[in-house]
């Protein structure tokens, strides 16, 4: 879907992620009222944000709250924040083409890097990996929602999941999103794939409701299909396409 770029529904994803001003929000919330394509695309984008949170976050070490407090009362306080001289605006246009991609990316980075924080205060050379996983799936991710031609493309697959594709020639990656996903089952799983002139080919897994990066060359593929296939995935499918969602043009 398509809109001007001083249209209110290029708001969505900064409204999902806390990102508009008072007085836009109230404008925005009474915008919702009359628009059911916004409240589901804002409903997508903040289960989106969660499930990205939620895939990188870890529970502090029992021992944090005491060590915290211990060490509080030696933290030297920063200096007042002096006011800088006012950066002439940008043009309004701009401002409202780039919202929803860099809003999207903000949010996404501000509800992943706490985890990953936590993670790396953490002894273990697993817990060290994992949060060196997540970063770089975060910069990934981040690269093609933040993209100046990211564009995106919404569908529901056969089980009921709504999947969301973001794609960027520049970035030359493809991200994808599935909510409400079922889980495979013992020994299935979610296989991924790419439509290059009706041939599949592999382009990675996805366990049930996340986002993930999605592996091989999107330039030339048409659409992005998700199969159920057996724990280690298929070199071509096995069954019936649960999703084949062209890809944003």
């Amino acid at each position: 879907m398509k809109h001007h770029a001083t249209d209110a529904h290029a708001l969505t994803a900064a409204y999902a992620l806390g990102a508009l001003e008072d007085g836009e929000r109230e404008d925005f919330d009474a915008h919702l009222q009359a628009c059911e394509t916004c409240r589901q695309e804002a409903a997508e984008f903040e289960a989106t944000a969660a499930r990205l949170a939620a895939a990188v976050s870890q529970p502090p070490p029992p021992a944090a709250k005491a060590q915290v407090m211990a060490a509080i009362d030696g933290v030297r306080q920063l200096p007042p924040r002096l006011a800088t001289p006012a950066a002439k605006p940008a043009p309004a246009g701009m401002l409202r083409r780039k919202a929803v991609p860099l809003a999207l990316a903000a949010g996404v980075a501000a509800a992943a890097l706490g985890g990953i924080a936590v993670w790396q205060t953490q002894n273990g050379q697993d817990l060290k990996q994992q949060a060196r996983r997540a970063e770089r799936q975060l910069a990934a991710v981040s690269a093609v929602l933040a993209a100046p031609d990211a564009r995106t493309v919404h569908g529901r697959t056969a089980n009921g999941a709504l999947a969301t594709v973001v794609s960027s020639d520049r970035q030359n990656q493809a991200v994808f999103t599935a909510a409400n996903l079922p889980k495979p089952g013992a020994g299935r799983t979610y296989q991924l794939w790419l439509d290059h002139d009706g041939r599949m080919r592999p382009a990675g897994f996805i366990d049930d409701d996340g986002t993930v990066v999605l592996t091989g060359n999107p330039a030339d593929a048409g659409a992005v299909g998700l199969t159920l296939e057996p724990a280690g995935g298929s070199p071509q499918p096995t069954t019936q396409p649960l999703l084949l969602m062209a890809l944003p043009a």
